[in-house]
């Protein structure tokens, strides 16, 4: 029995030198200044849209629907990806990195055709996110009309 956890211990001992050593500080103030930017950027389209004199709601949809619009194209054009990989989670501001999770495997299907390449694989990575969201609302859904919390 104890040879098996002398190879485990040594092929541990192999992968720890030969691993490099992850700059975590590095890593956190990249994903911090990114992930600030892509906020700031948000902050600032919701600014532009309340000077404008649209309502909030209004506001709030249009930066949503200009960060989808913003991500999915520098996805298209394969920068999206190079931010990930600089910034980390921080590009992964939530509707910036669904938006990516969404074109991505769109983008590299797109060679096996537009209906089965495309659409069979756009939601490869988001669709369960969307089935769990979507299925978790109208169970909530379901209960507070039970409950007559809904007027």
């Amino acid at each position: 029995m104890a040879e098996p956890l002398d190879t485990r211990k040594d092929y541990q001992n192999f992968v720890n030198k030969k691993s490099p050593n992850s700059p975590i500080l590095k890593n956190c103030l990249n994903a911090f200044w990114v992930g600030g930017i892509i906020c700031s950027v948000g902050q600032l389209i919701w600014e532009i849209c309340k000077l404008n004199g649209l309502e909030t709601q209004t506001s709030t949809t249009i930066v949503s629907i200009v960060l989808i619009f913003i991500s999915a194209f520098l996805t298209a054009l394969n920068i999206f990806n190079k931010i990930g990989k600089f910034a980390g989670a921080g590009s992964l501001v939530p509707i910036t990195g669904f938006a990516n999770s969404i074109v991505s495997p769109a983008m590299e299907y797109k060679s096996e055709g537009y209906v089965l390449g495309v659409g069979g694989k756009m939601f490869t990575v988001a669709g369960p996110v969307l089935v769990y969201g979507i299925s978790a609302s109208i169970i909530i859904g379901i209960i507070y009309m039970i409950f007559g919390l809904v007027s």
